[in-house]
């Protein structure tokens, strides 16, 4: 069990401080209240042991996902909804929560909120599990009264997203998993069937096809030391790629580029639309200022050109202009997303037809991603197939000259 360290005020109004073991940080307090003492302050005796247990460097790894986000806010929208006390309905959730990371975030912020911190506030302290969308939506929960109708907001984006993503997830993993399929069917019969059919060709003497030559040249490089060298040149050249991408030139270079990829491309941009529509009329309908609102749309945009487009945007509306103007004179977003958002500007009605964008967009994802994938399909199986026929015809060439010398 872990130790505390506390400070506490007895019934005659000194203070002193005491060292003692309990289960849990409200366990701690609850037994200090009971004896009769004010706590003051109280924390985790900073041990070695508490410093680096395993159980932290578990945490380290884990990630606390959109999905765990949503079925926590949906969870939580209704006991605040149903009356029940933050602090009560904190400690229900943190027991049950099977996310290590989330779970202690839970009790953590239970404890803060104990202490008279603001939900939000203590929220803002564990930015691995609530970021500042969500922070955000949740201080203007507090503000305006109404928690638990902006927790059923955040369960309701937060599963649109979750949505989204499985989809492009969808869309990318087909092709993935078929060319480290391929890629690995051909090294396998490159290394281990080409050596066996070079022997016999060898001890036959006949000529071989310079298609034959090239896939042996290929077996004697990946069986050689050659194979090391050209697997460190990969590690390279992907080490080079992320430390470029880390740049702000790097950035706004590839995402620009990824944009323009064929297929991908118009499923990107389509994807970080809904997802700024959704975003931006959630937190407006919320309460949220718009200047923050761009901030955090910003901030969560997936792609630096977008969120380039959208800072544009924020500057704009900060002198006085329209959000609409901003977002046309990027070139980012689709000339109907920004029509439907300058009628919404015009009408006062911006949040409702932000989610109408989305809506729209989340649909086109999903057609987009149903063509891909009848597209990727047969080409991937030609793919496949064409790398397995090549190797197979190399070996098989050669012994119709075996046999014309037979004959």
């Amino acid at each position: 069990m872990p130790t505390y360290l506390a400070r506490v005020r007895d019934s005659q109004g000194k203070s002193r401080t005491a060292k003692f073991v309990a289960d849990s940080l409200t366990d701690a307090r609850t037994n200090l209240r009971d004896k009769g003492f004010i706590v003051q302050d109280l924390k985790e005796s900073q041990t070695f042991a508490s410093r680096f247990n395993l159980e932290k460097f578990q945490n380290s790894f884990v990630k606390v996902s959109v999905k765990d986000k949503a079925v926590f806010s949906r969870q939580f929208a209704a006991l605040v909804n149903a009356g029940v006390a933050i602090v009560r309905g904190l400690g229900v959730l943190s027991e049950q929560c099977s996310n290590p990371k989330l779970k202690k975030a839970l009790i953590e912020i239970c404890n803060d909120v104990q202490t008279g911190i603001n939900l939000s506030d203590s929220m803002r302290k564990h930015p691995d599990c609530f970021d500042g969308l969500y922070v955000s939506m949740v201080q203007a929960g507090e503000i305006g009264g109404v928690l638990d109708e902006v927790l059923n907001r955040l369960a309701k984006l937060l599963e649109d997203m979750a949505r989204l993503q499985n989809q492009i997830k969808s869309a990318m993993s087909y092709p993935v998993v078929v060319g480290f399929l391929a890629t690995a069917i051909f090294v396998g019969m490159t290394v281990f069937l080409i050596p066996i059919f070079a022997n016999i060709f060898k001890e036959i003497g006949v000529e071989l096809p310079a298609l034959t030559q090239f896939l042996m040249t290929c077996s004697e490089i990946l069986r050689s030391y050659w194979s090391f060298v050209i697997i460190a040149g990969f590690m390279a050249a992907s080490f080079a790629y992320k430390q470029y991408y880390k740049t702000r030139v790097g950035k706004e270079t590839i995402d620009r580029l990824s944009l323009k990829v064929p297929l991908f491309g118009d499923l990107i941009q389509k994807s970080s639309v809904a997802r700024f529509s959704r975003t931006f009329g959630s937190l407006t309908r919320s309460g949220v200022p718009i200047i923050t609102c761009l901030e955090i749309v910003r901030d969560t945009s997936g792609n630096q050109v977008i969120a380039n487009a959208i800072d544009a945007a924020r500057r704009e509306v900060q002198e006085g202009g329209m959000i609409s103007d901003a977002l046309k004179k990027g070139e980012v977003f689709p000339a109907m997303a920004v029509q439907m958002m300058m009628i919404g500007e015009e009408t006062g009605e911006l949040d409702g037809m932000l989610m109408k964008v989305a809506d729209f967009y989340e649909d086109e994802v999903e057609q987009a991603v149903k063509s891909m994938t009848s597209v990727l399909e047969p080409l991937m199986i030609v793919v496949l197939g064409g790398m397995v026929g090549t190797i197979l015809l190399a070996m098989y060439l050669p012994m119709f000259k075996v046999f014309e010398k037979l004959g």
